[in-house]
């Protein structure tokens, strides 16, 4: 893998997914640098965080992403700018997206899934106990999380970078053409 990942983003465990697949750097909000414990792996971990709602985060974010890819390493972010339940993809944010269109690196579609491998309890549910959206309490959700049995995940990559259209230089249009190769990987599943 070089130059940028985009996927969808469903959890926090999404993180570990792709860190355990292939040495990365992530790109995050800027709050999560403060939380107890996470900050401290993030930041250490190489993490470029982004102040999201700040005009020029993400070109402030661009040097520190280009000297990732220099590096060798895929930058990885989740352009729907927050977790979901699964149930459709959120609109995609551009600036990040821009910022590593115009540094020529190539950006490759990734789709993460969870299942269960195994039976759970009744009324376990891969978008309420897997998945972390809302305004869920994180500790709670890991404590339910690790009561689980037969958790899997599963990502898939497309074949090659996205070939964004002349109207994909534009960054609107390339967060739309870029959804679409992320949707593209999670249809029929």
């Amino acid at each position: 893998m070089r130059g940028a990942v985009i996927s969808n983003h469903l959890s926090y465990l999404d993180i570990v997914v792709f860190a355990a697949m292939h040495p990365c750097v992530f790109v995050s909000k800027a709050e999560i640098e403060h939380w107890p414990v996470v900050g401290w792996m993030t930041t250490m971990s190489g993490t470029v965080y982004v102040a999201r709602g700040h005009g020029g985060s993400a070109l402030k974010a661009r040097k520190e992403m280009q000297d990732a890819v220099d590096a060798g390493l895929p930058v990885v972010f989740f352009p729907e700018g927050t977790t979901s339940n699964g149930s459709g993809l959120l609109k995609f944010h551009s600036g990040l997206l821009a910022q590593v269109i115009q540094s020529g690196s190539p950006v490759t579609a990734a789709y993460v899934r969870y299942s269960f491998a195994e039976e759970n309890r009744t009324g376990v549910s891969v978008a309420d106990d897997v998945c972390y959206w809302g305004d869920r309490n994180m500790v709670m959700h890991i404590f339910k999380f690790l009561g689980l049995r037969g958790v899997r995940a599963e990502v898939r990559f497309a074949d090659g970078p996205i070939a964004f259209s002349n109207d994909g230089l534009h960054r609107k249009m390339a967060a739309v053409e870029a959804r679409a190769a992320v949707a593209a990987l999670g249809a029929g599943r």
